[in-house]
């Protein structure tokens, strides 16, 4: 059994993993640990990066043959994470995730030195919050918020290139799209539950960046 420790902004992220990835990756003999980072009962949200780094660190030390990821939210973040500031001004919404994540994996591995297997470390990073997975299949999602059908939905899902992309604004994120068109929206109960009807390979098939970060985990099982 590979062990992979995934370290989350907050409940929801968390609740994902365990889950959602977690049931598909049993299958092909991967656990994942997920994890919250800060002290317990923190605010959810990306905290700055000296914790992060810190807990990445402490966790790529403690077990030597396990590995590590993260899901984080690009836009959510403090501007001191490695890459923040530079990656704002890149054109397309994946450059700036993958601008982070390598530097993220730089940073780590130039901590640990020279004899550090970097593939131990997978760093992940969503633009957007974990909602933007759950516009992959609009039919599903206005079900799950109990919406007449999913016209609303695809006026949205219509407006970008990817669920990934949408969007950067308060007013916009996709959880706040979504309160608006059911305000009772629960982030945990009623995302989680959606997340599971549509399923790993809907939200592979519309979400480019969120699939190469599962193909990379599911090459772990080749990786012994």
């Amino acid at each position: 059994m590979v062990r992979v420790h995934v370290l989350v902004e907050g409940v929801a992220e968390e609740t994902f993993a365990r889950e959602v990835l977690q049931p598909y990756f049993t299958q092909h003999k991967i656990y994942l640990s997920p994890r919250r980072l800060g002290k317990p009962g923190h605010k959810s949200g990306v905290c700055k990066y000296p914790v992060a780094q810190r807990e990445i660190l402490i966790t790529l030390k403690q077990e030597t043959q396990a590995f590590c990821t993260t899901m984080f939210d690009y836009y959510g973040m403090p501007p001191d994470w490695p890459k923040r500031k530079d990656a704002g001004h890149k054109l397309f919404a994946e450059e700036r995730s993958v601008m982070v994540e390598d530097a993220m994996l730089a940073d780590i591995s130039s901590q640990l030195g020279g004899r550090f297997n970097c593939s131990r470390f997978i760093p992940y990073v969503q633009m957007h919050e974990f909602e933007a997975l759950l516009f992959s299949d609009p039919k599903v999602l206005a079900g799950g918020l109990e919406l007449a059908d999913d016209v609303p939905i695809r006026h949205i899902t219509n407006q970008f290139k990817s669920p990934e992309e949408i969007n950067d604004s308060q007013q916009t994120a996709p959880s706040k799209r979504i309160m608006g068109l059911n305000p009772g929206y629960a982030k945990v109960s009623h995302g989680i539950r959606v997340g599971q009807n549509i399923g790993l390979n809907m939200m592979r098939s519309q979400c480019p960046h969120f699939n190469g970060w599962i193909q990379r985990l599911e090459d772990l099982a080749h990786s012994r």
